[in-house]
């Protein structure tokens, strides 16, 4: 019963993914890598490129990857997976299109191994964009919110330049993705390669595992619920995050790559629906039946106050907009939770 369950959770987000591209057949036969393949977003990416008629070659050297997010795909003859860091690994040539989304981005890990962690965003996607360049390929960055920092303008547009601690403990991933960001629209001036960009907000989800070095507040206070711990709040709570349930941020970055006017733009994709992270323990506890408590302890540093995206551009580009809500998206990776934790 909780196999076929977590069968269907997984079944459903797929569909969802698959469902919100407007351009499905823009996929079909095309030669697609995907870099961090195995990690959260880009386990579903491959996926859902898969699905959709794509050639898909995977990068990941399952640092923070798992390799059974990709299982499913082995041994197909449209799936080739290459095991190896993205800086020194040989990329291949010839794709039609490419997501960069190798990473390290959960705060714990990157803070711990901060120059290992600025190397994907830099050399990683410098050694990317030259085989575009080569190639032809269309480059889709998989960026982050994280480059607004803690920002002072909220809901946050795309026109907004950031308000960030460039030398502090979360600096190794805000500026290598900002970095990453300003190469992308260099490649894009100087030798015509193809980019767009997501800023990317909190996502959630199947696969997203709470003890996976990229573990993110939703999954770990989900499984401290389902087992009656306390959960963790740092600080008083106020911060406020925008949480977007995966098939969502996997519909948005496929739209955007069938998006020819999507060229040399830059798009939030999140949820515009703005949250406490009080106010989501008090969630997870009601929707797990949890008897858990909450407890506060010490702010994380440079933790942002504030984080909501104006998805404006996006909508008004290409049409996009979250479906799925925050309980409905709970609802499903509780199911999917206790099916991992039984």
């Amino acid at each position: 019963m909780q196999l076929n369950g977590a069968k269907l959770v997984e079944d459903v987000t797929l569909k969802l993914a698959i469902e919100s591209v407007a351009d499905k057949g823009y996929f079909e036969g095309l030669d697609v890598l995907v870099t961090g393949c195995a990690g959260f977003i880009g386990s579903w990416l491959s996926e859902a490129l898969h699905s959709l008629g794509s050639r898909v070659t995977c990068i990941d050297n399952l640092s923070t990857g798992r390799y059974d997010n990709i299982r499913g795909l082995v041994g197909s003859s449209r799936f080739k997976l290459v095991v190896g860091d993205i800086v020194e690994v040989d990329l291949g040539e010839g794709y039609d299109l490419i997501f960069h989304g190798a990473a390290l981005p959960a705060p714990d890990y990157y803070m711990a191994k901060p120059v290992e962690a600025m190397l994907p965003d830099s050399i990683g996607f410098y050694r990317v964009l030259r085989v575009a360049e080569r190639s032809g390929s269309k480059v889709v960055l998989m960026s982050s919110s994280e480059v607004y920092g803690d920002p002072e303008v909220v809901p946050t547009p795309e026109s907004y330049w950031g308000r960030v601690n460039p030398v502090g403990p979360r600096s190794p991933y805000d500026e290598s993705k900002r970095f990453a960001e300003a190469l992308a629209m260099a490649f894009h001036r100087e030798y015509g390669v193809r980019v767009t960009i997501a800023r990317i907000f909190n996502t959630y989800g199947p696969r997203l595992e709470p003890g996976a070095p990229y573990a993110r507040v939703v999954t770990r206070f989900i499984e401290r619920a389902l087992r009656g711990e306390p959960l963790e709040v740092h600080g008083d709570g106020s911060q406020t995050r925008s949480f977007t349930y995966v098939s969502d941020t996997v519909a948005a970055l496929l739209t955007l790559a069938s998006c020819s006017r999507c060229d040399g733009e830059v798009f939030n994709v999140g949820s515009d629906q703005e949250v406490s992270v009080a106010e989501l323990a008090e969630l997870v506890v009601k929707l797990t039946g949890s008897r858990s408590s909450i407890v506060h302890v010490k702010p994380r540093p440079d933790d942002p106050r504030r984080r909501r995206p104006d998805i404006t551009k996006i909508t008004s580009y290409t049409g996009w907009r979250p479906r799925v809500s925050l309980t409905d998206g709970l609802s499903m990776t509780i199911e999917w939770m206790r099916w991992r934790m039984s």
